[in-house]
């Protein structure tokens, strides 16, 4: 009676987008990555250029928006004023620079996407559209709210110490270089949603966990506000710390929308 032969055990079927290329350690080399990225850089940088000539056009028309909120909340009699001879000409291309910045803005978080996209599975390279609607829609709110809430206050706050002693002269640049500092920190604020969709959706962070953890990200939060506020008093840390309360309350329902839901886990699985 001849052995049966030895039945050679299945293996499962390979899992393609296990085995695909790690962004730095699979095929691709450094060279080819730092090709990208240099690519990636050059389009932004191109974008942003574009945009600051277009800027250049409409210079006294963006200048004018960006001081008329500073200027209704200057004690009346004050003016913006420059000291240095090219100080209103730097002036005025930085603030071609941050228009052209902000016009680009899709095309520079394209961009990211492209060069970050090699190391997603292909399920997730899908949200490029996501990706580049939510950041931009963020940086554009953060924008907006510091521009006309936020930055007017400041420096409605520092007019209040004007007095026939002590006159209130803003130097143009030293406003301009904190209205920036403002801008910055609040579209960056602006893009928690953002975090938490994508967080959500590769599995990394749950409504759930946001919403128990509700009370320390409140209490977080208006650290973070009595430290960057002007001045020490509730009200003026209540308008710093709410918008940030309700960017937290909107990620939780991001992160609970994004989340991945069974059925699709389980057919995902099969």
């Amino acid at each position: 009676m001849k052995p049966m032969a030895a039945v050679p055990a299945r293996r499962p079927p390979q899992d393609v987008e296990a085995t695909k290329p790690d962004l730095f350690l699979g095929r691709m080399s450094l060279l080819h990555h730092l090709e990208e990225l240099r690519k990636c850089l050059f389009r932004s940088a191109l974008a942003v250029g574009v945009g600051m000539c277009v800027a250049f056009f409409f210079i006294e028309q963006i200048f004018n928006f960006v001081f008329a909120p500073t200027r209704r909340m200057l004690p009346p009699g004050t003016s913006l004023i420059y000291t240095q001879p090219g100080e209103a000409f730097g002036l005025y291309i930085n603030i071609a620079l941050v228009t052209g910045a902000i016009v680009a803005s899709p095309v520079i978080f394209l961009n990211v996407w492209r060069f970050v996209a090699p190391a997603l599975y292909s399920r997730e390279r899908r949200f490029v559209i996501p990706f580049v609607a939510l950041t931009t829609i963020g940086a554009v709110g953060g924008a907006a709210f510091s521009h006309y809430v936020l930055f007017p206050y400041m420096i409605g706050f520092f007019g209040t110490f004007s007095s026939p002693d002590l006159q209130f002269m803003p130097q143009v640049s030293d406003v301009f270089g904190l209205y920036l500092k403002m801008l910055g920190g609040t579209v960056l604020m602006f893009q928690m949603p953002t975090f938490a969709f994508f967080m959500a959706r590769m599995r990394m962070l749950t409504a759930g966990w946001l919403w128990r953890n509700v009370k320390y990200a409140v209490l977080v939060i208006f650290i973070v506000a009595a430290v960057i506020t002007p001045s020490p008093d509730p009200w003026t840390q209540t308008l710093f710390a709410a918008p940030m309360i309700v960017l937290y309350a909107i990620s939780i329902l991001v992160a609970w929308l994004a989340a991945p839901r069974r059925q699709a886990t389980d057919r995902e699985g099969r």
